[in-house]
């Protein structure tokens, strides 16, 4: 089985949770991490732009991320909202088996 991180940054505390909650919730991620207040500077719309944003780290399996992806596209509030995902090349066995447990609904057991 693989796993993986999934990176997706927002301008506030309220759609972080939303979206947080929600993956947690319907099982598509076993935890989200919020980092509040990095700051990223990129470009939008030909403009140099800085912001200050919240970072999710979602856990997850490789083979959910689509169903994260759409899920996170239906509740960004962002026109073009970071949804990228890395793979997970090691962990200590028993929080990967976790991460299974807690994305697999009971009755596709």
């Amino acid at each position: 089985m693989e796993y993986i991180i999934v990176l997706c940054t927002t301008d506030n505390k309220e759609n972080a949770e939303l979206i947080a909650h929600t993956l947690v919730k319907e099982k598509l991620a076993a935890c989200t991490n919020m980092i509040p207040q990095i700051n990223s500077i990129y470009t939008w719309k030909e403009q140099i732009v800085q912001d200050e944003e919240l970072l999710l780290l979602i856990k997850t399996r490789k083979e959910l991320f689509e169903e994260v992806k759409s899920r996170i596209l239906l509740l960004h509030n962002y026109e073009v909202p970071e949804i990228i995902s890395v793979n997970i090349n090691d962990g200590s066995k028993s929080y990967l088996d976790w991460i299974k447990e807690n994305t697999t609904k009971k009755d596709c057991l």
